[in-house]
């Protein structure tokens, strides 16, 4: 079977967003939105995978039909605390945390700041997931669209096709069927995104 074709993003042409709230910028790594829409703002989305500092405790913001994927990559001691549910305890790093965007939610940071990753997307078009697997094993991810991350220098290998990262780079490509994605050395997040029927 051939594999998928894949495409380099190159982090000098990522986005700078700032966050619905106000509070922090947001690295967009990839993204889609409605057409018509302006792929720089919140109105229209339909999933977004990026990266930002959270440098101090507040509240985050209100993206209600959204499902959220979250995961620290740098530091560590992040506690999410949503409006009359249980804590979700983010403190340790690559442990992904998956919550509702329209809950109410304060973050509580207990050992300074972090840099998180976060996946999101629009519940009635998307599931969504989120992994960080370790360099030496092979992860099978749902079909759709996928994108691995560089968290620092990597290489993974998509079917019969192996590809350097340099730290931050990242590809993506789709597929109709289960992707096994293997990681030759270096750390990586991939996350995928299945079309809802």
């Amino acid at each position: 079977m051939a594999s998928p074709e894949l495409t380099l993003l190159d982090p000098a042409h990522y986005r700078r967003t700032p966050w619905k709230n106000g509070g922090g910028v947001t690295i967009d790594i990839a993204g889609a939105h409605r057409p018509g829409a302006d792929p720089a703002g919140w109105d229209g989305m339909l999933w977004s995978f990026g990266r930002t500092r959270i440098e101090r405790p507040g509240p985050f913001s209100d993206l209600a039909g959204f499902d959220r994927l979250l995961a620290v990559i740098d530091g560590r001691g992040l506690m999410l605390h949503p409006k009359g549910r249980a804590p979700l305890d983010a403190r340790e790093p690559f442990r992904p945390v998956r919550f509702a965007g329209e809950w109410p939610i304060e973050s509580a940071l207990t050992a300074g700041p972090v840099g998180v990753l976060n996946l999101l997307a629009d519940r009635n078009h998307y599931a969504i997931d989120l992994m960080f697997p370790d360099a030496g094993t092979t992860a099978t991810l749902p079909g759709g669209h996928v994108i691995v991350l560089a968290l620092e220098a990597a290489a993974i290998a998509v079917g019969a096709r192996a590809i350097e990262l340099a730290p931050d780079a990242a590809v993506t490509c789709d597929s109709a069927t289960p992707l096994a994605v293997s990681v030759l050395h270096g750390r990586v997040a991939a996350a995928s995104l299945s079309r809802r029927q």
